[in-house]
């Protein structure tokens, strides 16, 4: 049984930094890619930042320069070092793991920047 256990989320003032973990275990088919969605208070989910197993990444351009993703594929795991946070990235932060055939998602972390 797949299970992605998220970490890291809090509460922080405007210009400061937090960092997200996610780690995945049980059994998966082959990982392509990693990543980190968003859902602010009424709006859609968004692709944050991604990564494949190879080290490509792809940003948001709204995080682009402040956010950084990064993976320990022993561990399978996968971080998203958030810097120079800003009101609008308030948000609940969900995990996703592609494993080639089914996208897995984790229960999500708040994620609140205070002005």
């Amino acid at each position: 049984q797949v299970q992605l256990v998220e970490s890291g989320g809090g509460l922080v003032q405007s210009g400061g930094s937090l960092r997200l973990s996610c780690a995945a275990s049980g059994t998966f088919f082959a990982i392509v890619a990693m990543g980190w969605y968003r859902q602010p208070p009424g709006k859609q989910r968004e692709l944050v930042a991604s990564i494949t197993t190879g080290g490509s990444t792809n940003y948001a351009d709204s995080v682009k320069g402040r956010f950084t993703i990064s993976r320990d594929n022993a561990k399978n795991t996968v971080y998203l070092q958030m810097n120079s946070l800003k009101p609008e990235d308030t948000a609940v932060y969900y995990c996703n793991v592609a494993d080639g055939l089914y996208g897995y998602w984790g229960q999500g972390t708040q994620v609140t920047v205070s002005s």
